[in-house]
């Protein structure tokens, strides 16, 4: 193996030119942390069970259209919206704007419910979105 010679980069050669700073309010210094204590380091299951607990809100979307301004401003008590969806097609769960469920919509003691039928991937969910 040849010898080579290295040589500093010239970024390496500029931050030895910089001269220091002429005010000490901006010059660094180091800090020294306390180690942590032994034995916190556990599996975190008891910080899981925290997220575990936690309710999060699903929206449930049967379908949308899209109407002018003009028709939003008629409507009223007994009005009705046709959604773009068939009775047949899936609702969609949505986790804030991911969708990651598909559901039919069925009643459970006089209230609705949906059913899942599928739990979409999020490969799938963002094809779907795009």
């Amino acid at each position: 193996m040849p010898d080579t010679a290295t040589a500093e980069s010239p970024v390496q050669q500029d931050q030895s030119q910089v001269s220091p700073p002429a005010d000490d309010r901006t010059t660094a210094h180091p800090v020294e942390f306390p180690e942590a204590p032994q034995g916190t380091a556990g599996t975190g299951a008891g910080q899981l069970d925290i997220l575990l607990d936690m309710d999060i809100p699903i929206t449930v979307v049967l379908g949308s259209t899209q109407i002018p301004v003009r028709r939003l401003l008629q409507l009223g008590p007994g009005s009705v919206l046709q959604l773009g969806k068939s009775v047949e097609e899936p609702a969609d769960l949505f986790l804030k704007d991911s969708k990651f469920a598909e559901a039919e919509v069925v009643v459970v003691d006089d209230r609705f419910a949906v059913r899942i039928r599928q739990i979409v991937g999020a490969a799938s969910a963002a094809a779907a979105q795009g």
